[in-house]
């Protein structure tokens, strides 16, 4: 165990935050997401929320701030709704730990999966909401 590391980061998930660069892009998934169909790296987080790996992961990487929207959800499809209640969980982490951050940008269905494919890696959680897969675009370190 590490000092000052959550425990819902694993060593293997500690690993991809390290080795991701600048505007790579990582998924937060919900249990649902078909992970090992789109990502080339998948981490597994069975059991954990998306608002709790959210607390452990932001304070360990910068969010892109030269992209309009560093994170990003996908839409609801047409017929569906959404709750607000499951963005709002995840806001809450975000705002804490990189207060400014631009709304989350929501994309449709199949343009989220086009991003999955290209994304570093996928981290399959616990999270059963619907809707509740998020990008998060890793920015550059200020110093």
């Amino acid at each position: 165990m590490l000092r000052g590391i959550d425990p819902v980061i694993s060593p293997e998930l500690l690993d991809i935050l390290f080795r991701m660069g600048h505007g790579d892009e990582i998924v937060i998934a919900d249990a649902f997401f078909p992970g090992d169909t789109f990502g080339q790296r998948v981490i597994r987080a069975d059991g954990i929320r998306i608002p709790d790996l959210l607390k452990g992961i932001l304070p360990l990487i910068t969010l892109d701030s030269y992209v309009d929207h560093p994170l990003i959800m996908m839409a609801a499809v047409k017929g569906d709704t959404l709750d607000p209640e499951v963005e709002k969980s995840y806001r809450k982490p975000v705002d804490e730990i990189w207060p400014g951050t631009p709304e989350i940008e929501r994309i449709d269905r199949f343009d989220f999966y086009d991003r999955a494919k290209k994304a570093f890696a996928v981290v399959m959680s616990g999270e059963v909401a619907k809707y509740g897969n998020i990008i998060l675009k890793k920015g550059v370190i200020n110093r």
